[in-house]
């Protein structure tokens, strides 16, 4: 199905202009490099017969993900019926494809070539020429056959990392019942004792009941251990520890806050063990890393379970030397299914010495820029924190307001003003790198806007695509300007939901005049915003499909009660909603020449689903299942492989983990 067509099939729904591609390549780092020539894998004879599926590309998988990131390059001129004819690796029929190209007709088949290029897209007669003694052949059984998901947004080496530990899974407990909970992993890693650091994750830093209880060091001093002990928020902004690990970093009451981040006192003036962002490295330094083997062997499960979900591409939102190091194991191990666009990440200090800034992201593309599947050219930074109630750590326009609805003089942390942010972003960009930046808050959505104005007054260069990331409230006055400015609004819309965390841990402290404007898709895209979506996993469980559904109905799996997230003045449609996802993104990593959409001379990049999502009421796509996912020709997942199912279930189950907060990075 074309990406019209399936705009004319909604009814209830919004709808909006479809965002073509665009004309012409980016410059720069991010921009695609010269062609290359892939080893082409011999393909096992087979006779097409009727059977709806069937071993799929035996040797193409065995090549992995070496045989993928290896093509890259322009699109070539083809389609279905015209130039000498083909024999295809693989051919999809009986599928509805959702081309996401403006104008294009209905298609139902696609042929990919033995190059790993989207070799002709068009009617199953007009497809089924392609298909030779060789070609592997999969009945679509009328499933949606689209661009793999573009993820704008995440922290996949950091689910890897997350996986080797007890995890609390963002429950919500009394500090009796979290006593109990962290006992019984120590009691697990009885090992490590005395001295061996018991570090758990996703730990919920809004969890503790009764609500407005404040967590202490005190609290997990009481526990049967002198081992140091750290919570880390699933937020990623936030961390909890006992007074043995305040000793080992030297935290006293005396040390001073670092830039960008705080290290929380009370009224005693002494640390309470809470650490908030740039504060959480002061005892995190002091934690081992993970074995390697173990890291490389968790995150190649971890890289699986998004290829279950769809995904053929990532930007790592925060990455240093330690991720990168783990890319290159991956890729060397060929454990690496997906493209990949790693954030450099700038610290709020380093953010105010433009020039070292650029020497330091030169230095580390220079040192891994040789690793397969890694494309460099963005940076990222931190404009503030995370905006529920108690942290507030965003940065705000107006100060937020107390339980009773009442004024404070609090307006959140703002960690990088618009002017040393300008200067950064001009230095940056007129080297063609681009800046993803955090931004929460209205204040700080106002400062990236504030400082990318700054740059392109310099360098007059739109075509890096500055981004700004989560953007859960954005004043109204500031929508025109992402248009004008050339802003890519990265969202996260899994968010865009009704619960716990978007009513009470928000309403109240904000008011009913800001909250209308949480999420403000559709009203971004209204004023001219190009939109890419994230799912800033592993903050949420990855749930690809829900999120593509809740940017749609402002519900998802995640509601609570009755009632969307004003859907009817930001619900963005169906289509617009899988052109964020694909095209959208893959053009914020200006990669949109290369993969995005499904068409002649691009990357096979395609997932196919068990449904058509073009059609099926907008609810059912949260429960999508992905029967194939290919990166550049190559079957990343097949859902029918003991290893596909397993690494769907691996999925399923992660999806009941309930949602602890957002804005990790």
């Amino acid at each position: 199905m074309s990406a019209e067509s399936a705009e004319s099939a909604e009814s209830a729904e919004s709808a909006e202009p479809i965002a073509s591609p665009a004309p012409q390549a980016p410059e720069g780092p991010g921009a695609p490099e010269a062609p290359e020539v892939p080893e082409v894998p011999e393909v096992p004879e087979a006779s097409t017969s009727h059977l709806a599926r069937r071993r799929l590309l035996a040797a193409a998988g065995a090549v992995g993900a070496a045989g993928f990131v290896a093509a890259t390059g322009t699109p070539a001129a083809a389609s279905a019926g015209h130039g000498p004819r083909r024999s295809a690796a693989l051919v999809v029929h009986n599928a509805r494809v959702f081309t996401g190209v403006r104008g294009s007709g209905p298609a139902r088949a696609v042929a990919v070539g033995r190059d790993g290029r989207i070799l002709a897209v068009g009617s199953d007669a007009e497809v089924r020429r392609f298909a030779g003694r060789d070609t592997e052949v999969v009945n679509g059984r009328g499933g949606s056959l689209l661009s793999g998901i573009h993820d704008a947004h995440a922290h996949p080496t950091d689910a890897a990392t997350r996986s080797l530990r007890p995890s609390l899974d963002g429950a919500e407990q009394t500090v009796e019942e979290l006593r109990k909970t962290l006992t019984g992993f120590l009691k697990d890693t009885s090992g490590d004792e005395p001295d061996g650091w018991l570090v758990v994750e996703d730990w919920n830093p809004v969890g503790l009941l009764p609500r407005g209880t404040a967590p202490h060091h005190s609290m997990l001093d009481a526990l049967p251990t002198r081992r140091p002990l750290a919570l880390r928020g699933a937020d990623g902004h936030n961390m909890w520890v006992n007074q043995r690990a305040l000793d080992i970093a030297k935290i006293t009451a005396t040390t001073p806050d670092p830039v960008g981040g705080k290290i929380v006192k009370g009224p005693d003036g002494k640390p309470t063990g809470v650490l908030k962002d740039d504060a959480q490295p002061l005892v995190s330094r002091h934690i081992p890393e993970p074995d390697e083997a173990a890291l490389v062997a968790a995150a190649a499960k971890v890289f699986a379970e998004a290829a279950a979900s769809g995904i053929t591409t990532f930007m790592e939102a925060v990455t240093g030397a330690d991720e990168l190091a783990l890319y290159r194991a991956l890729a060397a191990a060929g454990k690496l299914p997906q493209r990949v666009v790693p954030a450099l990440r700038l610290t709020s200090e380093q953010v105010k010495d433009p020039r070292a800034s650029l020497a330091y992201v030169k230095k580390l593309r220079a040192g891994f820029d040789a690793v397969r599947g890694l494309r460099f050219g963005t940076v990222k930074v931190f404009l503030d924190g995370v905006i529920e109630y108690p942290a507030q750590t965003a940065a705000l326009l107006e100060p937020y307001l107390d339980k009773d609805g009442r004024p404070t003089d609090h307006r959140g942390d703002l960690y990088v003003s618009a002017a040393d942010l300008g200067r950064l972003a001009a230095a940056l960009n007129a080297e063609g790198w681009q800046l993803h930046a955090h931004a929460i808050g209205d204040r700080a959505v106002r400062t990236a806007l504030d400082g990318y104005a700054y740059a392109l007054r310099r360098t007059g260069r739109r075509d890096v695509r500055n981004t700004i990331a989560h953007l859960q409230l954005v004043d109204p006055s500031d929508l025109p300007r992402f248009a004008e400015l050339g802003v890519v609004a990265c969202m996260q819309l899994q968010w865009a939901t009704r619960n716990a965390w978007t009513v009470d841990s928000l309403l109240p402290y904000l008011g009913a005049p800001r909250h209308r404007w949480l999420y403000p898709a559709r009203s971004l895209q209204a004023h001219g915003a190009r939109l890419s979506g994230g799912s800033d996993w592993p903050v949420d469980p990855l749930q690809v499909w829900n999120q593509v559904r809740t940017a749609v109905d402002r519900r998802g799996t995640d509601a609570e009660g009755e009632g969307d997230l004003y859907r009817a003045k930001e619900g963005i449609s169906r289509t617009s909603s899988l052109l964020t996802h694909t095209l959208g993104s893959a053009r914020q990593l200006r990669v949109e020449r290369l993969t995005g959409t499904v068409e002649c001379g691009k990357q096979a990049d395609l997932v196919l689903l068990d449904r058509d999502v073009t059609r099926c009421p907008v609810a059912e796509i949260s429960g999508v299942e992905v029967r194939l996912t290919l990166g550049g020709g190559t079957v990343v997942h097949d859902g029918e492989s003991p290893s596909g199912r397993a690494a769907a279930a691996r999925v399923t189950r992660a999806a009941g983990r309930p949602r602890v907060t957002c804005g990790c990075g």
